[in-house]
């Protein structure tokens, strides 16, 4: 209780987290508001044919894309749009100028260009989404007709325009990542759920009743789940310190002094975002094939879908999974950039010379604990799925990749308490076991 009253006794942090409560409970709320004209239970029992094929779409709308609400697009044009400009900017300079050398007006600029893509990549979205559930017959869509697939289009459009907004909301006046948490929110309201059905399915096991997997099955997968909390707990957590040294300096008293530090890099430096990256582009081309009368593309992406083709898309999601992990760790952490304010400040790694040299060295150790992060990622988003795999009808929520999702931010909301709490001199959020990454920072600065 202490600490709870620690919590909100901080005027901006209790600000800030209610900011976030808010925002989260106004899109939980619009998860449950249809679109016009469809009726929403005969288009969830089509759509649940599909099987995993959507289950990742449904996963980042929190549930609003079986719904068919307003919202249930959720932030995957967002993302997408995200990705492709990420993805434009290692290939076009004029766009890698405005994300690295401009500043805060460059990545402003980007941000712009960024939503301007999600709003047409929603309403393309949004207008296949129509044509699909207009194909499933009147009595999931009473009015069919060019108006009603613009109208749902323009609707949906609309909803992942607010998402985002939201998203931005949270990210700039809340607490924590505004995409992430969205997410996170979405994941969490659907376990009570998945924990029902896990529950009848053990029952039902356990009784012999049904085609269900045998008990030894949903014990290995309880420990499955064990493991992967436990493995995310721990590297989430893990650090690799340079030790950083800086000119010696005379004080007030002529005594020459010597500080150092040391810098604490992640060994996973992307978080979770590469899980997330590779399943919305993997996925898209399927979700695209479900939503059209092209046969190769719904042949080839039917390649993709984890239950029928585990062998085909294992390799393929770790592939793509390490790519990102790279891709957006050279997006967050730049060594050149790193060393060169180094050198400016004074600072320099023991037995390496200022400048080049250090961004050589920095790079090479952020390139292996990049390499070590992504198997992690991998493997963490895979090994659950091997168990779900031979448990039909078992929900997506119990897969690696919802777990990592909801530790990850977990942790990093819990990290971002940590530095407001300590901000106001307290001694943070939790009694024991802090985030380590609250507690290096703060070692760092004490030995400055």
């Amino acid at each position: 209780m202490e600490r709870l009253r620690q919590l909100f006794s901080n005027p901006e942090l209790r600000k800030r987290l209610l900011f976030t409560l808010v925002l989260l409970l106004v899109y939980r709320l619009g998860v449950h508001v249809s679109v016009p004209g469809v009726n929403a239970e005969a288009l969830a029992k089509n759509i649940g044919k599909a099987g995993d094929l959507l289950n990742v779409v449904d996963l980042f709308s929190g549930g609003a894309f079986k719904k068919f609400s307003v919202f249930a697009l959720g932030i995957t044009p967002y993302i997408t749009a995200s990705i492709v400009l990420q993805l434009l900017g290692a290939v076009v300079p004029s766009i890698e100028n405005l994300q690295k050398k401009e500043g805060e007006a460059g990545r402003q600029k980007v941000n712009q260009w960024t939503r301007y893509l999600t709003v047409g990549l929603a309403f393309v979205q949004g207008f296949g989404i129509a044509s699909l559930a207009q194909g499933m017959g009147t009595d999931v869509v009473a009015n069919p007709g060019l108006g009603f697939k613009l109208l749902c289009a323009w609707t949906l459009a609309t909803g992942t325009i607010f998402v985002m907004w939201i998203g931005e909301q949270i990210t700039d006046r809340g607490l924590g990542n505004g995409i992430s948490l969205l997410i996170f929110a979405g994941i969490v309201a659907g376990l009570p759920k998945g924990a029902t059905t896990l529950g009848a399915m053990f029952r039902d096991s356990v009784m012999n009743k049904g085609n269900v997997a045998p008990p030894g099955v949903f014990i290995l997968l309880a420990a499955a789940m064990v493991v992967v909390l436990i493995a995310v707990v721990l590297v989430e957590s893990a650090y690799r310190r340079i030790p950083i040294h800086y000119a010696r300096r005379s004080d007030s008293s002529r005594m020459a002094s010597q500080r150092s530090s040391y810098m604490p890099l992640k060994v996973n430096t992307a978080g979770v975002m590469p899980v997330i990256f590779a399943s919305s582009v993997i996925f898209f081309p399927a979700t695209i094939g479900q939503f059209t009368r092209w046969e190769w593309l719904a042949k080839a992406s039917s390649f993709l879908n984890p239950s029928a083709h585990f062998w085909i898309y294992t390799p393929v999601f770790v592939g793509v999974v390490i790519f990102f992990a790279f891709f957006y760790t050279s997006i967050v952490f730049n060594p050149d950039e790193t060393a060169e304010n180094m050198k400016r400040s004074g600072g320099y790694i023991p037995g390496i010379r200022p400048g080049k040299e250090t961004s050589v060295y920095m790079d090479g150790i952020l390139s292996k604990l990049t390499f070590a992060g992504a198997v992690y990622l991998a493997l963490i988003s895979i090994v659950p799925l091997v168990i779900t795999n031979s448990m039909p009808g078992l929900n997506f929520y119990f897969g690696g990749t919802s777990l990592l999702i909801v530790v990850g931010v977990a942790m990093d909301t819990v990290s971002q308490l940590e530095s407001y709490q300590v901000m106001r001199h307290y001694d943070g959020f939790l009694e024991q076991g802090r985030v380590r990454g609250g507690r290096l920072a703060r070692a760092g600065a004490r030995t400055k």
